[in-house]
């Protein structure tokens, strides 16, 4: 097994990215001959109704982990919650699931997002170079079908 820290996590939630505020997180490739993965996260119980209501729902829950180093591009996943724990005023949730596949890579879903929010010219390079550094999250579903 390989273990790496997460930096940080986000869930697709209608579409759109959830983020949150984590204190301390792991993430372990079990490398089971299946792609499994999980994925341990601690953080505020701020967040346990969020996640409660995830693990009732018993599907299949879409998240995006930066694995190791902030700059790092996120890893998505699909998951379901396994375990939610309560400790002294934090909790614990625990996800396992499989790396999804991206069909695109992140310039392209960069690239994607600023044309949808009517970016063109020399206004559209420049804002496309200043992501590319930045590296705002973006939702790996948010490219369209072509």
């Amino acid at each position: 097994m390989k273990t790496f820290k997460v930096i940080s996590l986000q869930v697709v939630d209608n579409d759109e990215l959830q983020d949150f505020d984590i204190e301390d997180g792991l993430i372990i490739n079990k490398e089971d001959g299946k792609s499994t993965w999980l994925v341990e996260t601690y953080m505020s119980q701020k967040y346990l109704e969020f996640f409660q209501k995830a693990q009732q729902q018993k599907g299949d829950l879409e998240i995006q982990v930066v694995i190791s180093n902030k700059a790092n591009d996120p890893a998505a996943f699909m998951t379901s919650i396994r375990g939610i724990k309560k400790m002294n005023g934090r909790m614990s949730v625990l996800f396992e699931g499989k790396l999804k596949k991206q069909r695109n890579e992140y310039a392209e879903l960069l690239l994607d997002d600023l044309l949808q929010k009517g970016y063109t010219g020399d206004e559209l390079v420049k804002e496309f170079r200043e992501k590319m550094v930045s590296k705002p999250r973006l939702p790996v579903t948010s490219k369209p079908s072509v």
